[in-house]
């Protein structure tokens, strides 16, 4: 009689024999056909050709078709055959499938990479992944085209309501106005709240034909289009390459004089501002910086230094920007109040 301590040992060696052939043939639960080798499953070798393969899993599939079976025990012990059928077909009918397949017979010990192998085909997307780029570009493109529209109406609006440019557009508009709104009489007479809204309109047509909006909210053009700069793109690189060939000929070493649009280039460039950043600028305030030279270096450096100095006197001066720093000062910036 042995001790209870052998008959312990002798469970687990005898659980570890039982699960020893299917480890050692790489046959893993929840992959593939799990502990059954497809090939057995089809009643094929790892020789068969794919049409040998096909022929024995239509034969079989025609076998154990639930259907064919009367009594309930017999229709599940078919539908239980057929899906094992239909799983090892699926596995060993696709080339890249099949192979991962053989690879996992041949390298019983590499468990991890199975599965990943495994999962990386069925979790990856069916779709070509050219068609998913060219689509997300269109959607970006679409979007990006008519967001440039609203920012454009937006400004435009909000440009009918400044005192400064809603009083040129109406001085500009007089007769216009005067002729679809005043001078209507009879039935052709327009209510107030009609008169308003067309004088509304005249406004908006007369600032967005007479103004040329600039910066991030112009008007939007299909040069602007995220399809359309990809398509352009060597051209693009290719003038951005000669600029720059021509700019370090032309003024480096050439030492020419520079120009108008160079000059406000370099001013743009010492801002650090965007092109349409610095085209939003007014024209009056685009005089001043070339009258200031603001080119050179050391005359910009003098004048940033001298903005700075005019921005902190306005700061200082400035009740909330007052209010603020007595607050700072009494409480401090580490403590955490629930005051206003």
């Amino acid at each position: 009689m042995l001790p209870p301590r052998y008959h312990r040992h002798l469970l687990l060696s005898l659980v570890f024999m039982l699960a020893l052939p299917s480890v050692c043939l790489g046959l893993l639960e929840g992959l593939y056909c799990g502990k059954q080798n497809c090939y057995d499953v089809l009643g094929v070798t790892r020789e068969s050709s794919k049409s040998e393969i096909g022929k024995a899993y239509r034969v079989l599939a025609r076998k154990h078709h639930p259907d064919l079976h009367r009594t309930e025990e017999a229709k599940k012990e078919a539908e239980k055959q057929f899906k094992a059928i239909a799983t090892a077909y699926e596995i060993l009918k696709d080339d890249d499938s099949r192979t991962d397949y053989d690879y996992m017979l041949d390298n019983p010990d590499e468990y991890y990479a199975h599965y990943y192998r495994y999962y990386r085909r069925r979790v990856a997307p069916k779709v070509d992944v050219r068609i998913v780029i060219i689509v997300t570009l269109t959607i970006i493109s679409v979007i990006q085209y008519y967001s440039g529209w609203q920012r454009y109406d937006s400004a435009i609006k909000y440009f009918a309501t400044v005192p400064k440019y809603r009083n040129k557009a109406l001085e500009i508009a007089k007769d216009e106005i005067n002729e679809k709104v005043h001078n209507r009489k009879g039935k052709n007479r327009l209510s107030k709240a009609d008169q308003k809204e067309e004088i509304e309109k005249i406004i908006i047509k007369v600032i967005e034909e007479k103004m040329d909006v600039k910066g991030g909210c112009a008007k939007p053009t299909v040069w602007d289009v995220l399809w359309v700069q990809i398509i352009i793109f060597p051209y693009t690189l290719a003038k951005w390459l000669w600029w720059n060939i021509m700019w370090t000929w032309k003024f480096t070493i050439c030492k020419k004089p520079y120009g108008r649009e160079e000059k406000l280039y370099l001013i743009r460039r010492n801002m650090k501002m965007g092109q349409h950043q610095f085209n939003s600028q007014e024209d009056k305030q685009i005089e001043e910086f070339l009258r200031l030279e603001l080119w050179i270096k050391e005359n910009f450096e003098e004048w940033r230094i001298q903005e700075e100095e005019e921005l902190k006197k306005k700061m200082a001066e400035n009740p909330r920007y007052k209010s603020y720093r007595r607050y700072m000062k009494n409480h401090g910036p580490g403590r955490m109040t629930f005051e206003d």
